[in-house]
């Protein structure tokens, strides 16, 4: 399976081009998927360089890259620091992250990530974790799938949505998609069915995965592991990852301001490099998955 049919990556060169790579430099991609970062990050180093990848799901050890610059680590980015030491690696000059689910992920149907199938309730990112969509829709209490569907899901009928779930299972487990569409049937109008559909989804996956605690995780990690002037290259596909990007890029923080001296100054990890960037009209055109796709990037102070 070629790079391109297993995920198509999303702002490229402008992602590679913020981490400013030096030719003899280390550099991590937290998420490499298909390759397609990777490869490029490879292209502009020397043989001095380094590239260490990140990625929790047994699929993509298909895309491995024979090249002795490169190691992949087959893990979550949130064990990025303890990972990169047990290399001996304790500081880089760039790290890349591409946020959200793999066109592979999405186009496989068993795994249970799109909208599109009628398939069974997966999601899971690492195929040998425990917690699975089927556990989340069939155990949670009635209060937690309204709080996951509110907060992950920004769904204004959450709680409605909830009893709806709970009231269905009584009858008979949720185990695949075409049951959770039933159960939640008066909530899906055929005119925003699509959009409520992947809200919905969206909100069920994060939580399987633990994708904002292990966002958090991994940010709160990157100013020990980079050097001075590295630079963070982060592209999100949601607004809950984008604000958290966003803020911890800002304040070195993900909640409140940090604290000022006595002269209303006060010190962040980071500076902001530029606006952040989003993908051209024609790269939409070409790969709709880029189309709610942000790029930020920071640079170590």
């Amino acid at each position: 399976m070629t790079t391109t049919n297993y995920h198509q990556p999303v702002l490229l060169k402008e992602s590679v081009d913020g981490m400013n790579i030096r030719p003899d430099g280390i550099y991590v991609d937290v998420t490499f998927g298909g390759g397609g970062h990777s490869r490029e990050i490879l292209s502009r180093l020397n043989e001095k360089g380094k590239l260490f990848a990140f990625d929790q799901d047994e699929d993509a050890k298909q895309n491995v890259i024979d090249d002795k610059r490169f190691t992949l680590i087959d893990q979550n980015f949130r064990y990025l620091k303890r990972y990169l030491r047990f290399y001996g690696v304790k500081q880089v000059d760039g790290i890349l992250a591409d946020l959200g689910v793999s066109s592979h992920q999405f186009d496989v149907p068993e795994r249970g990530f799109s909208t599109r199938f009628d398939a069974e309730l997966d999601m899971r990112m690492n195929q040998s974790a425990g917690l699975s969509a089927r556990n989340v829709i069939n155990d949670y209490a009635e209060q937690d799938l309204a709080r996951l569907f509110k907060m992950y899901g920004e769904l204004h009928q959450a709680k409605g949505m909830a009893s709806a779930i709970v009231n269905y299972r009584t009858q008979s487990p949720i185990t695949d998609s075409s049951q959770l569409k039933e159960a939640l049937d008066k909530f899906l109008p055929a005119h925003k069915n699509h959009k409520i559909l992947a809200q919905i989804y969206q909100a069920i996956r994060i939580e399987v995965n633990q994708e904002i605690e292990a966002l958090k995780e991994f940010l709160s990690q990157t100013p020990e592991v980079l050097k001075l002037s590295g630079r963070l290259s982060v592209i999100s596909y949601h607004s809950l990852e984008d604000r958290l990007v966003k803020r911890f890029m800002r304040n070195g923080m993900f909640e409140g301001e940090p604290e000022r001296d006595m002269f209303g100054r006060f010190e962040v990890p980071f500076k902001k490099i530029g606006k952040h960037i989003e993908p051209t009209s024609e790269e939409i055109a070409t790969n709709n998955r880029a189309r709610s796709a942000k790029l930020r990037i920071a640079e170590k102070k």
